[in-house]
C-alpha cells in the first residue's frame, strides 16, 4: 500500500538511504561481517526503554564475550531516546536516529579506526577535509592517565596527507573554550572527560569498577561562522553550543579498566566502539546545519506545508516534532508495539499525540497520519523485514489511535476552555486526566500555548490529588470485595481480571444484557454467575474461552482511574450493578485503550496490570446455579 510513493522523494547530493549503503558497503570491503540491527525494544533489558545506541546491543561483545560473526562487525542501527523529546524543535535535535557502526573486538585500534572514518566521509560521501575537526582527552593527572597524544597525531598525520595544517588546542572546560574559540590553524582538540571519556557510568569518576573504559575521539563537521550567534553561544569551538560546529561520529577506544581501588590499567585486548549519525552525515552532505531537510525528514515537512498551508521557514518547530515523532512512531509500530498506558507504549502514545497536538497548531484538524506515513515507510524500506516485522499493520494501528486521541482531545479541549481566564491549579489538571483522559503534560503544553496561567505549585497540587485518589482506592478495595475474594494474593488478583475479560467475552458474543450475579474466586479457581436463561452450547463455551485467551494474549493494559458517578455511568458507559449505591465518586477498570476498551467496570481491584500477567484460561464447567442465572467455573494456566 505504500508503494505508489516510491518516486516522491526528494533528489539530494547523495540521499540517506545511499549514505547507509555506501557505508556498510566500505565496513565490509574493509573485512567487517555486516551484523543486523536489533529492535528498538530489547527484549530481557529491563534497563531501558528503547535501543538507545548503536553499541547497547553490543555491550556483552565489548565486555569479552566472542560474538559469532567474528572480530569486525559493522551495522546500521535505528535508535530511540526520549531523553531528547523537548529539545526537538531546533535543527539538529531528534529522538529517532540511525547509528552507522562499526566495532573492533580486540582486533585493529586507534589508527585503522581514524584513518577508515577519514576515508569514509573524504572518499565515499565527499565530505570537505577542510570543514572536518575533531576532539580527543586531555588526560586525568589524578587517575595517571595521559593525554591521547596517539589519537592526535593520527589524527595530524591524517589531516597533512589531505594537505591540511592541523594544530593542536588544549581546551578543558566548554566555559574556557566559549571565551577563547578557535586560533590559528587549530583543527584538533582536547577536552576533559565531560567530553571525551567513555564509560557505562559516565565520566571517569563514576566509571563502573571492572568495566572497560577509555578515551574517545569525536568528529565535527564545520558549517561556518556565519551560524555561529556569539552573543548567545560564545565563540565557537567543536564541543561549543550553536549552529556552526554538529558532532557527526565518536570513535571510543576502550583501552582501559577500573580496579577495585579506582585506579585504572591498561588492557591486553582492546576494543573500538564507532558510531557516528546517518541523519547528520547526511545533513553535512547538503552543507546544511538543519537535519529536517534531508531525504529521511524533508518529504514530511513538505507534506506538512501542503496540508497546512503554511510555510516552514515561520512554523519550523512544530514541522520538526510532527516529523520526527511521526518516525519514531512508524518504526515503533513497524516492530510490533502498540499504543497503550504502559512502558514503551506509553512512549508510542505520547509521540503519536505530541505530533497531533503540534499539527492543530498548524491549523490540520483533519486525520493526516495517512498522508505521511506513506512517506515514512518509503525512506525505510531498505531496512530489513526481519526489523520491520509488521509493515503492514503500521496504517490501521496508528490511524485508529490518531482517532481516538481526537475524541480525547475534543473533551479536553473544551475542558480547557473554561480556565482561559482563571487559570489551572494542579487539582483541575488532575481533574482533565483523571475524568477526560487528557494527558497531563498536555495539558500544561495546551496550558501555555494558550497562555493560560498555571498556579505557582501546580506539580505539587497534582500530586497531592493523585495521592489522594490512590488513597480513596486503597480504602474502597478493602471494603468492596471482601466477599467476592478470598484473598488479595497474586493468583487471586489474576482471576479477578479473568473475571472482567470473561463479562465482557460473555457481553460481546451471547448478549449485551448480561450482567454479573455474583461471583467467588480463590487462588484455585473462579466462580461467576451471570443472567441468562438456557445453558451455553460446546461451540459457545469455546468462542468464550478463546475471546478471552486472545484479549490474555494481546496483553492489554489494566488501567483505574477515579471517576464522577454520573460521568462514568452516562459518558464512560462503564458496567455497574449498584448505580444507586454508590458513592458519588468511584473507581473504575478499563481493560485496553481507553477509548475503545474491551472491559470498563466499576471495581475496587486489586487486578494485574495488564493482561498477559494472568496466563492460560479455560472453563472447566457450565451449570445452573438458579432460575434464569448460570455460573461458570474456570481455571488459568
Amino acid at each position: 500500500m505504500f508503494a505508489s510513493v516510491a518516486g516522491l522523494l526528494y533528489s539530494y547530493k547523495m540521499n540517506a538511504s545511499e549514505i547507509r549503503q555506501k557505508y556498510l558497503d566500505f565496513m565490509q570491503a574493509k573485512g567487517h561481517a555486516l551484523i543486523e540491527p536489533a529492535p528498538l525494544v530489547l527484549e530481557n533489558d529491563p534497563t531501558t526503554l528503547f535501543t538507545g545506541s548503536g553499541m547497547q546491543p553490543l555491550l556483552p561483545y565489548l565486555l569479552g564475550k566472542a560474538h559469532k560473526a567474528g572480530k569486525r562487525l559493522t551495522d546500521s542501527q535505528p535508535c530511540l531516546r526520549l531523553q531528547d523529546i523537548d529539545d526537538v524543535g531546533d535543527p539538529r535535535h531528534t529522538t529517532v536516529f540511525e547509528m552507522l557502526g562499526n566495532w573492533s573486538l580486540g582486533d585493529y585500534f586507534k589508527e585503522e579506526q581514524i584513518r577508515n572514518f577519514f576515508e569514509f566521509l573524504t572518499k565515499e560521501v565527499g565530505l570537505d577535509p577542510a570543514k572536518i575537526y575533531v576532539t580527543c582527552f586531555i588526560g586525568s593527572e589524578k587517575y595517571h592517565i595521559p593525554r591521547d597524544d596517539e589519537a592526535a597525531k593520527i589524527w595530524q598525520q591524517v589531516f597533512k596527507e589531505a594537505g591540511i595544517e592541523a594544530e593542536i588546542a588544549e581546551i578543558d572546560t566548554a566555559a574556557n573554550g566559549d571565551q577563547r574559540g578557535i586560533r590559528g590553524s587549530e583543527r584538533i582538540f582536547f577536552y576533559n572527560d565531560r567530553e571525551n571519556w567513555w564509560s557505562r557510568g559516565g565520566g571517569i569518576e563514576s566509571t563502573p569498577i571492572g568495566d572497560p573504559c577509555g578515551p574517545d575521539s569525536e568528529v565535527f563537521y564545520d558549517f561556518g561562522a556565519e551560524h555561529q550567534d556569539e552573543a548567545k553561544y560564545g565563540k565557537a569551538h567543536p564541543a561549543s553550543d550553536g549552529a556552526r560546529f554538529m558532532e557527526i561520529g565518536n570513535q571510543v577506544f576502550m583501552q582501559y579498566r577500573r580496579l577495585e581501588d579506582g585506579s585504572f590499567e591498561e588492557l591486553k585486548d582492546k576494543n573500538v566502539d564507532f558510531g557516528a549519525g546517518l541523519e547528520r552525515i547526511a545533513a553535512a552532505a547538503m552543507d546544511s546545519y538543519d537535519v529536517f531537510q534531508i531525504s529521511l525528514l524533508r518529504p514530511i515537512v513538505d507534506k506538512l506545508v501542503e496540508l497546512s498551508g503554511k510555510k516552514y521557514e515561520s512554523n519550523t518547530a512544530d514541522m520538526r516534532v510532527i516529523a520526527d515523532h511521526l518516525r519514531g512512531a512508524y518504526l515503533l509500530t513497524a516492530q510490533g508495539l502498540k499504543p497503550s498506558n504502559k512502558q514503551q507504549g506509553y512512549a508510542l502514545r505520547r509521540l503519536i499525540r505530541r505530533a497531533i497536538l503540534k499539527a492543530l497548531n498548524l491549523g490540520i484538524e483533519q486525520d493526516f497520519l495517512a498522508e505521511i506515513l506513506p512517506l515514512i515507510a518509503e525512506s525505510y524500506r531498505d531496512l530489513p523485514d526481519s526489523i520491520l516485522t509488521t509493515r503492514g499493520a503500521v496504517l490501521e494501528t496508528l490511524s485508529h489511535e490518531e482517532q481516538a486521541f481526537r475524541r480525547t482531545l475534543r473533551r479536553g479541549m473544551k475542558e480547557l476552555t473554561r480556565f482561559q481566564q482563571g487559570g489551572l491549579t494542579g487539582k483541575e489538571l488532575f481533574m482533565l486526566q483523571d475524568t477526560y483522559g487528557f494527558p497531563l503534560e498536555l495539558s500544561v503544553e495546551e496550558a501555555f500555548r494558550r497562555d493560560i496561567p498555571l498556579s505557582a505549585n501546580w506539580r505539587q497540587e497534582f500530586d497531592a490529588a493523585l495521592a489522594e485518589q490512590r488513597q480513596r482506592s486503597q480504602t474502597a478495595s478493602k471494603g468492596m470485595f471482601k466477599g467476592g475474594l478470598e484473598d488479595h494474593g497474586e493468583q487471586t488478583t489474576k482471576y479477578h481480571t479473568a473475571t472482567h475479560l470473561l463479562l465482557a467475552a460473555l457481553q460481546q458474543l451471547i448478549d449485551p444484557k448480561i450482567s454479573q450475579q455474583g461471583s467467588n474466586i480463590t487462588a484455585e479457581r473462579l466462580r461467576f454467575d451471570f443472567n441468562l436463561d438456557r445453558k451455553l452450547t460446546p461451540e459457545e463455551k469455546q468462542a468464550i474461552e478463546t475471546k478471552v485467551n486472545e484479549w490474555i494474549q494481546a496483553d492489554l493494559a489494566v488501567t483505574h482511574d477515579e471517576f464522577d458517578k454520573t460521568y462514568a455511568r452516562d459518558v464512560l458507559k462503564a458496567h455497574g450493578q449498584f448505580w444507586d449505591k454508590y458513592p458519588d465518586q468511584l473507581t473504575v477498570y478499563t481493560i485496553g485503550d481507553f477509548d475503545h476498551p474491551v472491559s470498563r467496570e466499576v471495581c475496587g481491584g486489586p487486578h494485574v496490570e495488564h493482561t498477559g500477567q494472568i496466563g492460560h484460561f479455560r472453563i472447566k464447567k457450565e451449570e445452573s446455579s438458579a432460575a434464569g442465572i448460570r455460573r461458570i467455573k474456570a481455571i488459568v494456566e
